[in-house]
């Protein structure tokens, strides 16, 4: 791997790639509206299921499989990721960050890949780049928990200091799971976090919402 093709992957995962990852919280907006997540204790919980068995797998699965695709079998990577999809935003949020994805990557780099959903983009242009496939599955998971964790500071409200202990925490955890997404046939693809799904559902009609999802 060479430092430019680590600095890209970088830059792409970053929270200042326009994607609008900070708009977009899985649905723990309404978790903690709800009382369901109350503290970091909770929020340990809820992040730990969702990256062994709820979004956070299934889209390092997508972004693996996206890698490893021939060209003309893309498309059957991104309907399955889009059927993965529990709820209108959860779609909209994989769509809507992978399609500004694309845009940013064909306007900076000149990589064509059309529009596809959030992981399967991430894991179509790594692939291009000649980005090693295990360093952007894990850190897509990374950003996947990053990104809900300034979610929940912002909310709960947690302590920053709070915020990056858990990350760290969860650090061995997300490396365990990109890994075995990588290896996860298509066959195998699951994912069971139906507290994260109906949050996700129920946010669709949250009378007052600072997220998007």
């Amino acid at each position: 791997m060479t430092t430019d093709a680590l600095l890209t992957l970088t830059q792409w995962l970053s929270p200042g790639f326009p994607v609008g990852a900070f708009a977009y919280s899985h649905g723990l907006e309404t978790a903690i509206e709800t009382g369901a997540l109350r503290g970091i204790h909770d929020l340990e919980l809820w992040l730990t299921d969702l990256i062994c068995e709820g979004g956070g797998q299934t889209d390092a699965a997508f972004l693996s499989a996206a890698y490893v695709a021939e060209p003309d079998a893309i498309h059957l990577v991104d309907a399955t990721a889009r059927a993965f999809a529990a709820s209108a935003e959860r779609l909209l949020e994989t769509d809507q960050q992978g399609a500004a994805f694309c845009r940013t990557v064909e306007a900076v780099w000149g990589t064509q890949l059309g529009t596809l959903t959030y992981p399967v983009a991430v894991g179509h242009a790594a692939s291009k780049s000649n980005i090693p496939l295990a360093l952007a599955a894990s850190m897509y998971l990374h950003a996947f928990a990053a990104n809900l964790i300034s979610a929940a500071v912002r909310l709960v409200p947690l302590g920053q200091t709070e915020g990056q202990a858990l990350l760290a925490k969860l650090a061995p955890l997300i490396q365990i799971t990109a890994d075995k997404a990588m290896k996860m046939p298509d066959t195998e693809l699951y994912s069971q976090c139906f507290a994260a799904d109906i949050a996700a559902m129920q946010h669709e009609v949250q009378y007052s919402k600072v997220f998007r999802t």
